[in-house]
C-alpha cells in the first residue's frame, strides 16, 4: 500500500513537471539566440576596445553617439522614412484590398501576384530595384533624367544631393535617393499588409454595408464611419509590423543605396552596421542597439496602447 502511494505521488510529480520540460528546449534556445546576445550587448556599450583588452567607460559611448553629427542625421532619415514607409503602404494596401473585395476579374491571380515581393529577399528587392535607377543604363535613367520632365538637368536618384533643409538642421525635404528607397521598401510589404487589410474586410458584415446604402450613405462614407473602425485592430496589427520592421531593417538599404549618396539614406539600423561591422566600433555599436532597443519598446508601447483604446470604444 506504501509503495502504491508513493508510486502515485511519483506520477502526480512527473505530471506537474511535464509542462516544464517539454518547454525546456525553448527557453534554453532563448536564453543561447536571445537572453545571452541581449546581456552581451548591455554589458557592450559600457566598454571599449583597448589594445590591452576591453576597459570600462561608462556612458561614454552614448556620449559619443549623441555628439556625431551623423547619429542626429540619422534620427531625421528614420522618421521621414518611417512616416513615408507606413503611410502609403497602408494607403495602398487598403485600396488594392477594397479592389480585390469587390470580386474583380482574376482575383485569384492578382492575389498570387502579390505575394511575389512578399517572398523576395530584402538584398535581392533593393538589387533589383538600384538597377532600374542606375545611371546610363538604369529602366528609368532615361526618363527621370530629361531636364525637359525634370527641370533644370533631371534627377538622378543614387548621385542627387539632398535639397536645403527647410526645417534648420532636420533632413526635410529628403533626398531622391532615400524617396525611392521608401517606395521600394513599400513595395516590399505590401503583400503582408494588403492580405491582412483583406482578410479584415471580409469580416465585415454585408448587412451593416447594405444599410448603411440604404440609408442613403456613399461610398466615401461608408469606408470612413463604417468599414475602417470595423477593421481597425487589422490596421494597427499593420502599422505594428510596418514600424518595426522599417526601424530595424537594413538589407534595403544596404543593397539599394549603401547609405548614399553620402549619407543621405543613413538610417539607424544603417548607421548600426556601418559603426559594428565597417569601423569596427562595438562598443558604441553597442550602445546604438540599446538605443534602438528601446525605441522599439516605445513603439511596441503605443500599439498596444492603441488596441487597448480601440477594444474599449467597440
Amino acid at each position: 500500500m506504501q509503495e502504491s502511494s508513493f508510486m502515485q505521488s511519483l506520477r502526480l510529480r512527473f505530471r506537474k513537471a511535464l509542462p516544464f520540460w517539454l518547454i525546456l528546449p525553448t527557453i534554453l534556445v532563448l536564453l543561447v539566440v536571445q537572453v545571452y546576445p541581449a546581456l552581451y550587448t548591455a554589458w557592450l556599450s559600457f566598454q571599449e576596445r583597448t589594445p590591452q583588452g576591453w576597459s570600462y567607460v561608462g556612458v561614454h559611448n552614448f556620449e559619443r553617439l549623441y555628439g556625431a553629427g551623423i547619429f542626429n542625421e540619422s534620427i531625421g532619415h528614420t522618421i521621414i522614412f518611417l512616416v513615408g514607409y507606413t503611410i502609403l503602404t497602408l494607403v495602398l494596401g487598403f485600396i488594392i484590398a477594397l479592389l480585390l473585395k469587390e470580386h474583380v476579374g482574376w482575383t485569384g491571380f492578382y492575389i498570387t501576384l502579390l505575394f511575389i515581393p512578399w517572398i523576395i529577399a530584402d538584398i535581392i528587392a533593393g538589387l533589383v530595384f538600384r538597377l532600374m535607377v542606375v545611371p546610363q543604363y538604369g529602366l528609368f535613367t532615361g526618363f527621370l533624367e530629361n531636364p525637359q520632365l525634370f527641370p533644370p538637368s533631371g534627377i538622378s536618384v543614387l548621385t542627387a544631393n539632398r535639397p536645403t533643409p527647410w526645417l534648420g538642421d532636420f533632413p526635410f525635404p529628403p533626398s531622391p535617393a532615400l524617396v525611392f528607397l521608401i517606395l521600394a521598401s513599400a513595395w516590399r510589404a505590401l503583400p503582408f499588409v494588403t492580405l491582412l487589410i483583406l482578410a479584415a474586410l471580409q469580416t465585415v458584415p454585408s448587412e451593416v454595408l447594405e444599410s448603411a446604402r440604404i440609408d442613403g450613405a456613399n461610398g466615401l462614407q461608408i469606408t470612413r464611419h463604417i468599414t475602417v473602425p470595423l477593421i481597425m485592430p487589422a490596421m494597427v496589427v499593420a502599422l505594428f509590423n510596418l514600424t518595426l520592421g522599417g526601424m530595424n531593417g537594413v538589407g534595403m538599404v544596404f543593397s539599394l543605396t549603401g547609405g548614399g549618396p553620402g549619407t543621405t539614406t543613413y538610417l539607424l539600423s544603417y548607421f548600426l552596421y556601418v559603426l559594428g561591422w565597417q569601423q569596427l566600433q562595438f562598443g558604441r555599436a553597442a550602445a546604438l542597439a540599446i538605443l534602438i532597443t528601446l525605441v522599439n519598446w516605445v513603439l511596441i508601447y503605443f500599439v498596444l496602447r492603441m488596441t487597448r483604446v480601440n477594444e474599449r470604444s467597440r
